[in-house]
């Protein structure tokens, strides 16, 4: 039995070269996990998901979704 479950989907905005975080945390489930940081490695993601016995769910984005990577209400 899993702890939970975490959603991450890639940013659209970070090219293949790029050193910067590709990921974005979408939501949680099951899981008492607040995440500081905007965006995330994908390393990050599943060392945190391995010490809280969490699932990584990787979300595929659809290429017409206008909707922005910032989200402005958790600032």
């Amino acid at each position: 039995m899993t702890g939970g479950k975490i959603f991450v989907r890639e940013r659209r905005k970070v090219g293949e070269k790029e050193k910067k975080p590709r990921y974005f945390v979408v939501a949680v489930a099951d899981v008492d996990l607040k995440i500081r940081a905007r965006h995330i490695r994908k390393q990050e993601i599943e060392e945190i998901a391995s010490v809280i016995g969490a699932d990584v769910i990787y979300l595929q984005a659809g290429k017409d979704n206008q909707e922005d990577d910032v989200d402005d209400d958790d600032e």
